[in-house]
């Protein structure tokens, strides 16, 4: 766990860092789609479940990337 503690911390390359903050939009955008407060097609729903995947993922791995030493 220390490991991956460390590398959570560390500096994120520029390039990382603006694809975390687009996978962190596409959540945001999914969550509003799906939480919508009327009904939406089923086809526009299962479009926003496959963008809060990809964009946590994203989110995820573009957090641990670390800049060579």
């Amino acid at each position: 766990m220390g490991k991956i503690f460390i590398r959570m911390t560390a500096p994120t390359p520029p390039f990382f860092a603006r694809l975390r903050n687009i996978g962190l939009v596409l959540t945001a955008v999914s969550i509003a789609l799906t939480s919508a407060p009327f009904a939406l097609p089923l086809v526009v729903v299962k479009i926003a479940g496959y963008l809060a995947v990809a964009g946590s993922v994203a989110s995820a791995v573009s957090q641990v990337a670390v800049e060579k030493e």
